[in-house]
């Protein structure tokens, strides 16, 4: 049955219709009517009030990616709009779905330069899945439909919603309907049995086959089948950084991480395997480098939802079109059980390498101040490897996805396509809210933290328990590691010069430490895992410290950077 109520309270009960429990938002004139009536649905959906509309969008990000439904955030007009743009651009890289709710001027004013307007759609076409300007009251229920399903169906993205002040006063007769078909839209593909023959051929021939696991196996919800496929026919993997943690650290099959900053063992074999299964992953060029050396020898497989990801930077020799969850299985039913221990035994000297080189006295320096991947690794043994991890970008970034060990899928929040420094304090605000039964540990740099600050109100206004580890070196130390490998030690505007983060905790009420010795390290850890509710721990780590291995951009993924040898 109808009723007649405004624009803004339909777009409340419309996303109420979704499922929707928690919006991420910052208030403003254009918007002002949906937030007068989240007044009265306060008990059917909890609003954030973020202190900056991008702290609004990693939020909403870092809820998407530890919950498995789609975020929320609500901003206003004008520079509320613009000020989310990153977040959009950062969600549609990383394949998040979220939808962005901007208000806009009153439809009569459009195009005149009015106060707080701007051109939100046209800003936001090229770098969300779908921007659409609401006009009419009526059309919200509709609208907002159509953006979830676009947003969380096939490879998962942002949708902007723009609406016009006048559409938010409107009167309509609601009634919502959900969608689950768009014409001209068609987010799962058809599975094409030949496409699955043809792929499970070839991988029953091969001697020496590599998996390498991306993101869109934890979007697709395959943890289950990957493994399944990996074990029938013994093939060993490799994992991109989001598609880290779709299987336990400790698996047997896993041989590491990929990329740049990855482990020797799957990057060598890469270019060595003689077939190359790419499951959900979109051969980023941090993972392979120049295109013109990477795995030249080897047969390419690759299954993804994503037409527009097929022979976009490598050349397929087989392509699996269509959702990992319903492709893999099918492929795993052809495939013959293989016994590849001895090509699996090939990784393990490089893996002696790299420990020997690098990871030994990375995670057990005997002397000298102390080590980001130190501390990471006793932060995740100290939880059990049980938490999620939430990044800002930078060396704390590569040095937490490789250091910090998993037990379950959603486990990583991190900004990979985008890079974008300061989204790990927010982001790791909206990670608890989509996991709130589990442990939120966020590792941040000194100059990543002060990009979103801010948002240390959100968390001192809600009491969110979040874990925060500033690993402070005094530098943005990311670039200034490219400035000593590549740029003849010209460390140009990199040294920071940073306030007392603790003084800064304590004026937002949040317990806080600051520490620089080894011998200080368990204790203050604990100390910061058993407090119930935020806690800040200020770690001063080596200056100049480097995250190895590193293959330079653009080189041969054979091409790694030890620093140690």
């Amino acid at each position: 049955m109808s009723k007649e109520i405004t624009g803004s309270e339909a777009l409340i009960l419309s996303l109420i219709n979704e499922g929707v429990d928690t919006i991420f938002g910052y208030p403003g004139g254009a918007i002002m009517p949906v937030f007068d009536a989240i007044y009265d649905y306060k008990d059917k959906i909890n609003h954030i009030l973020v202190r900056h509309e991008q702290g609004a969008t990693h939020a909403a990000q870092g809820y998407a990616r530890t919950s498995g439904k789609v975020g929320v955030a609500f901003v206003t007009s004008g520079p509320g709009a613009t000020n989310a743009v990153t977040g959009i651009a950062d969600a549609m890289l990383d394949s998040t779905p979220i939808i962005v709710v901007s208000g806009q001027v009153s439809s009569n004013l459009l195009g005149s330069d009015a106060f707080q307007e701007a051109d939100v759609v046209g800003i936001t076409q090229p770098i969300s899945k779908w921007s659409y300007q609401i006009r009419r009251a009526e059309d919200i229920p509709a609208a907002v439909a159509r953006a979830f399903h676009i947003a969380s169906t096939g490879r998962p993205g942002p949708v902007v919603l723009d609406i016009a002040k006048d559409a938010q006063f409107g009167k309509l007769d609601f009634k919502y309907e959900k969608i689950n078909f768009l014409r001209s839209y068609q987010p799962k593909p058809d599975i094409k049995d030949e496409q699955i023959e043809a792929a499970a051929q070839i991988i029953n021939e091969a001697k020496k086959p590599l998996a390498l696991v991306g993101q869109g196996v934890i979007l697709g919800k395959a943890e289950e089948e990957l493994k399944a496929f990996l074990e029938k026919a013994n093939i060993p993997a490799a994992s991109t950084i989001l598609g880290l943690s779709a299987l336990p650290s400790d698996y047997p099959l896993l041989m590491g991480m990929l990329g740049m900053h990855g482990n020797i063992a799957p990057n060598m074999k890469t270019n060595e395997c003689d077939v190359l299964i790419a499951i959900g992953m979109r051969f980023d060029d941090r993972v392979t480098g120049d295109l013109n050396t990477y795995a030249k020898q080897a047969k390419i497989i690759h299954f993804d939802i994503d037409s527009s990801e097929m022979d976009k930077n490598v050349k397929t020799t087989a392509r699996v079109l269509g959702d990992v969850k319903e492709s893999l299985p099918k492929v795993t039913e052809l495939l013959r059980e293989a016994d590849h221990r001895q090509w699996i035994e090939e990784f393990k000297p490089h893996y002696e390498k790299e420990y020997n080189i690098v990871i030994k006295n990375e995670l057990y320096p005997e002397s000298g101040p102390l080590k980001m991947g130190e501390v990471i690794n006793r932060v995740s043994e100290a939880t059990h490897n049980d938490a999620i991890l939430v990044t800002d970008v930078g060396q704390q970034q590569m040095m937490g996805v490789r250091y910090f060990k998993y037990n379950q899928t959603r486990s990583v929040v991190t900004s990979g396509g985008l890079g974008t420094m300061g989204f790990g304090l927010p982001a790791a605000v909206g990670a608890k809210f989509g996991r709130p039964d589990r442990t939120v540990c966020l590792f941040v740099g000194d100059g990543g933290f002060q990009m979103t600050i801010q948002e240390l109100g959100t968390i001192m206004q809600y009491d969110i328990d979040v874990k925060i580890i500033i690993l402070n070196n005094h530098f943005l130390g990311m670039v200034r590691q490219w400035q000593e490998l590549f740029f003849d030690e010209r460390y140009s505007e990199t040294n920071m010069k940073n306030p007392n983060f603790v003084q800064i905790a304590q004026a937002y009420n949040i317990p806080s430490k600051k520490i620089g010795r080894r011998e200080d390290l368990d204790s203050a850890i604990s100390e910061m895992l058993n407090h119930k509710g935020a806690y800040l721990l200020d770690i001063d780590v080596e200056t100049k410290g480097m995250v190895y291995p590193m293959i330079p951009a653009g080189t041969c993924v054979t091409n790694i950077l030890l620093g140690n040898e």
